[in-house]
């Protein structure tokens, strides 16, 4: 069986296993339970930290798994990525006390906290700055208060954390992070039909079904407002001046597409969620 490792705690935790579950994969029902074997799907899925994923999938223990790409990078494993999930974003950034830094270099044989060594030693190495990498795990934004390190490189979202801890972010952007697929270097059967299913939730959370009718002299017009994947589906109506029409849009540009659609004549315009897809 196709042998997949799952977070099994942590913000990827969740919606990893929401994603399975839509793919058609069973997961598990008790939160302690650290193996479960789906058959039906030809799969067996392992419950395990998300730091550690993607070193079991990197020594071939495991064909599979979904981790963050700022593990997958920090952990120096030959595993590799496959495709992005699109959850869990984060970003990577310096920060130092307000004032101190303007760039890197300004860093150099300084003190630098961060719970992701490897990731930052790599990020500066390409950069030709040399610093003392102080390794913690989490929390790096007391290290400079406390006088464990001169700056942190950590994840940041609003910044806020940072700003009440009396830093301010400088230099690059370390990383821009998301949740991906993993796989090791030997390919196994099983593999394609998991991207292909992780793949078709992801367009179901992305698009939603339009069915609306209108006008046949508007016709035109209406599938410019909405083109569809490939072309809109178009029927017949017993009214010979209206047709059904059916088509796959943006979630985010529903409302904008029903008001345009209305504006141009159309009625009876319904929007159904997808809850699975393959293109």
């Amino acid at each position: 069986m196709l042998r997949i490792a799952v977070p099994n705690k942590g913000s990827l935790s969740e919606t990893a296993a929401q994603m399975l579950l839509e793919a058609g994969y069973n997961g598990r029902r008790d939160p302690r339970d650290l193996v479960v074997a789906d058959p039906r799907n030809g799969v067996e899925f392992f419950y395990l930290r998300p730091r550690d994923i993607a070193t079991y999938v990197g020594s071939g223990a495991l064909d599979v798994g979904i981790t963050g790409r700022d593990l997958l990078l920090d952990s120096h494993s030959p595993a590799r990525e496959i495709a992005s999930l699109d959850f869990g974003d984060s970003t990577f950034r310096f920060a130092g006390p307000a004032g101190r830094f303007r760039q890197l270099s300004d860093m150099t044989g300084l003190r630098v906290a961060t719970s992701y060594p490897g990731l930052v030693e790599k990020f500066l190495a390409t950069h030709d700055v040399s610093v003392d990498l102080v390794t913690l795990d989490g929390a790096v934004e007391s290290a400079v208060q406390l006088g464990v390190a001169d700056a942190v490189a950590d994840v940041v979202s609003t910044g806020s954390t940072l700003r009440k801890a009396g830093l301010e972010i400088f230099g690059p952007v370390i990383l821009e992070s998301t949740a991906v697929l993993i796989s090791s270097e030997n390919e196994k059967p099983g593999i394609e039909t998991l991207l292909r299913r992780l793949q078709g939730v992801l367009v179901a959370r992305q698009y939603v079904l339009v069915d609306y009718d209108v006008p046949v002299d508007k016709l035109d017009a209406a599938c410019q407002l909405a083109t569809g994947i490939e072309s809109p589906t178009v029927s017949s109506l017993r009214d010979p001046d209206w047709v059904a029409v059916r088509v796959m849009i943006p979630r985010v540009d529903t409302n904008h597409v029903m008001d345009e659609l209305y504006a141009l004549g159309a009625r009876a315009i319904l929007v159904t969620t997808i809850h699975n897809a393959r293109l």
